[in-house]
């Protein structure tokens, strides 16, 4: 048989590690020929844009480099897979390409949205006694997917956002006039992102003084209680901040910051926060204050990435390619955690239909009674998702990346 490998959603540091797990296991089992990947998601699939990757990663260091390059070389979407019953004639369309290239099992790297395509696709073709198997690879630097105790490329998405605020911090704090600096970092509905710089306590760093999270509701009312206190105890006031916290009332609290938009997935698109807290404390404290969107630098910064993170990423991918050998389908891979320190995880196997269209959501009892910051706890899971550097080939200064040849 031959299997395919896709990937889908934001990008990571991450993803073309998995890619690359994926490819080093096909390698090793003579019953699997060859080794597809499709071009944007399922989009490639249904558009019939398939590369060879046996012809693509001609050398180990072609599969080295690809390793530590970020984002995807295989490109992504935001496809949302209609409901079987709304038109099936999709369905049919991508079984069609399967069944054209010899397809035997289907890798899907993405988040929840992906994890939903993973469910309706496996669950038509068992339903359609189709044996081709379909499994979803996790991935997210938002950290917000059920039942794994962490998703790909969010580890080294922390590791940039620490390293980031913490430099930050040095050069705020080189000035003698109080100030107010407010970082906005990703997390529509879970703040683990943002939850994670707390990590920076570790090595006797206070900031960030105030961390604010979707989990629990947001007042402005108090935050500028918050930022008045906080400056009684440090000149230069860090502020980390999730893109999607919410007022009491459930609406997004920059709301009049966004477009008013959805992407395909009918999700809202999120911005503006950090820049409305900072006209805020401008109105009502008055003294020197800077926003800072982290934007889309947070998710693919792979000259900081965590080795955990990648040889991790790598390790899930290609336990995907066994599971798929052993007869699973419709399953997502999952880490499961056994300890902090030291640090052991295991790889297994849960139902995709569990994970598609949930949220795991940052533990409310890690959250001071404040709501305003994150309690000591909290470090020991997140400090080791961020450990080991990563050597990066550079040329003439600059990272060298790999990229798909030919297309």
């Amino acid at each position: 048989m031959n299997i395919v490998v896709a990937s889908s959603g934001g990008p990571t540091s991450a993803i073309n590690s998995s890619i690359a797990g994926v490819y080093l296991e096909a390698t090793k089992h003579s019953n699997i020929n060859k080794i597809y990947g499709a071009l944007n998601g399922i989009e490639g699939i249904l558009e019939n844009r398939l590369v060879d990757l046996r012809e693509q990663l001609g050398s180990g260091e072609d599969i080295d480099l690809l390793r530590l390059t970020p984002s995807t070389v295989l490109g992504s979407c935001r496809y949302k897979l209609p409901k079987v019953e709304d038109d099936v004639s999709v369905y049919e369309e991508i079984i069609s390409h399967f069944k054209e290239y010899d397809i035997g099992a289907f890798f899907y790297i993405g988040g929840n949205d992906s994890m939903d395509t993973v469910c309706k696709l496996s669950r038509y073709m068992s339903q359609n006694n189709i044996d081709i198997k379909a499994i979803g690879i996790p991935k997210t630097i938002d950290n917000d997917l059920m039942y794994t105790d962490h998703t790909p490329g969010f580890g080294s998405a922390a590791k940039y956002v620490a390293a980031t605020i913490k430099e930050i911090t040095r050069d705020s704090m080189v000035y003698s006039a109080k100030s107010v600096t407010i970082v906005e970092i990703m997390g529509r509905y879970a703040g683990w992102l943002a939850a994670s710089s707390c990590v920076l306590r570790e090595r006797g760093e206070t900031a960030p003084h105030l961390i604010y999270l979707p989990e629990v509701p947001f007042s402005t009312e108090k935050f500028v209680e918050d930022i008045k206190a906080k400056q009684k105890e440090h000149k230069a006031v860090i502020v980390a901040v999730s893109e999607g916290i919410k007022a009491e009332e459930g609406c997004y609290v920059a709301e009049c910051y966004q477009s008013g938009e959805n992407d395909a997935f009918g999700h809202k698109y999120l911005s503006g926060v950090g820049k409305m807290l900072e006209d805020l404390v401008k109105k009502e404290i008055g003294c020197k204050v800077r926003s800072i969107e982290l934007n889309v630098m947070q998710r693919c910064s792979s000259h900081i990435a965590s080795k955990t993170d990648i040889d991790e990423a790598e390790s899930i991918g290609s336990n995907a390619v066994l599971a798929a050998l052993n007869g699973d389908t419709g399953k997502m891979m999952v880490f499961d955690r056994i300890s902090d320190n030291p640090y052991r995880m295991e790889i297994k196997t849960v139902d995709v239909g569990g994970v598609a269209n949930h949220v795991k959501y940052f533990p409310i009892e890690w959250i001071n009674e404040e709501k305003n910051n994150i309690k000591d706890e909290a470090i020991q899971y997140f400090l080791p998702l961020i450990q080991g550097e990563l050597s990066i080939k550079m040329d003439k200064g600059m990272p060298v990346h790999f990229r798909i040849k030919n297309i």
